[in-house]
């Protein structure tokens, strides 16, 4: 990767010599030297991540350690661009951290589209709290992480405190993220979110507070027609999703609150067993299929290891509303999942500056091929 540094004041510095990062994840830029904060994507030159050969605009508190080289681009404003990717963002956004928890100090993780993130260690390099800042797209995270902890705070973070330009404050919660976890550890976590989902079925309204995500086939032709000519069988999917839809109300599966990106990876576990389920951005007021769906499936499809949790979340919805159908719904939701994803990749795109779009153009295309491919499956074309 390569750095173009500018100074405290903004001034562009030059362009650093490039270094091999150890990991290859764009969003990913923490120990890049001391006094750096990484401000956002300029250049790739591969079309998506992981990987390649990536170039941040950088900026340093101090002087910089190393060669720099003259740097001939220009360096424009954009409408979509986060405030922490601006010029100065990290620092005011530190600032506006220690100074509600004193006396730490903030090590940069992560910046993309998505999300920046800080950890605040104390004086003996503990972790105390994270600093995470949302675009204005998910500006409801907050709202969200208070609506869960009034009914069940030992699944989420707590929330410490929260500010202007999609700044919020996360007490540590002590373990690890769990990825590549097995179906024992998903099949946990569908049974400790099952009550907080039969509590907001009945009793929604405070979902009023989150994006609205309930089914409709035109949020998904809108974002499908474009490619109809390039992915065979797509026109087709979407010309049927009427039926589907109905077909979906039909088996009676309430709508409640979804997580939205419910995998392992967004959940903690710590020494007690605790879960701490993380990273509230994506949930909405929807059908709650698409969690047990993501949690059992990941993006490839069935898999036989998670049968018995899909089994044991349909029999938890048969017990909370009598007379539903949460198997049928389930597999009827499957082509609608990957839909969903489109949708929600497409968002991105629409509300992010064109330098960063190489983190989600590639994703609404395969993910439109991929509810297609779901349809051959389950007709066994």
């Amino acid at each position: 990767m390569t750095l173009v540094v500018t100074g405290p004041d903004g001034a562009v510095l030059g362009q650093a010599e490039p270094f091999e990062s150890a990991v290859p994840w764009w969003q990913e830029v923490g120990d890049f030297g001391r006094g750096v904060q990484v401000l956002r994507l300029l250049h790739a030159d591969r079309p998506a991540p992981p990987g390649g050969h990536v170039t941040y605009l950088a900026q340093v508190t101090e002087s910089f350690e190393g060669a720099l080289h003259p740097y001939g681009e220009s360096l424009r404003t954009h409408p979509k661009r986060a405030p922490y990717a601006e010029v100065g963002g990290p620092a005011a956004s530190i600032a506006w951290a220690t100074a509600v928890v004193p006396g730490t100090t903030a090590h940069q993780q992560r910046t993309w589209n998505l999300s920046a993130i800080w950890r605040l260690d104390d004086a003996d390099g503990h972790p105390v709290a994270w600093l995470k800042q949302v675009p204005s797209f998910f500006r409801h995270e907050p709202y969200a992480l208070r609506m869960v902890a009034a009914v069940a705070p030992h699944l989420v973070p707590e929330l410490i405190a929260d500010g202007e330009h999609g700044r919020m404050l996360l007490a540590h919660a002590p373990g690890e993220d769990r990825y590549g976890a097995g179906p024992e550890l998903c099949a946990r976590i569908a049974e400790a979110f099952h009550p907080l989902q039969a509590h907001f079925a009945a009793d929604p309204t405070p979902l009023a507070g989150i994006p609205d995500a309930r089914l409709a086939v035109e949020p998904f032709a809108r974002v499908a027609e474009p490619h109809f000519a390039t992915v065979p069988g797509l026109a087709d999917l979407v010309e049927a999703l009427p039926e589907r839809l109905k077909a979906i109300a039909e088996c009676g599966l309430p709508d409640t609150l979804v997580h939205g990106d419910l995998h392992p990876g967004n959940v903690r576990t710590d020494d007690t067993g605790r879960l701490t389920i993380m990273d509230w951005g994506d949930c909405t007021y929807g059908n709650p299929a698409l969690d047990i769906l993501r949690l059992t499936d990941g993006r490839t499809g069935g898999s036989a290891p998670h049968d018995e949790t899909l089994a044991a979340w349909a029999d938890r919805w048969k017990q909370t509303v009598p007379g539903c159908d949460p198997l049928r719904a389930a597999e009827l939701m499957r082509p609608v999942a990957p839909l969903r994803s489109a949708l929600i990749y497409a968002t991105f795109l629409d509300n992010i500056e064109p330098s960063e779009w190489p983190y989600h153009a590639a994703d609404v295309p395969e993910r439109l091929a991929a509810a297609v491919r779901s349809i051959r499956g389950l007709s066994g074309e």
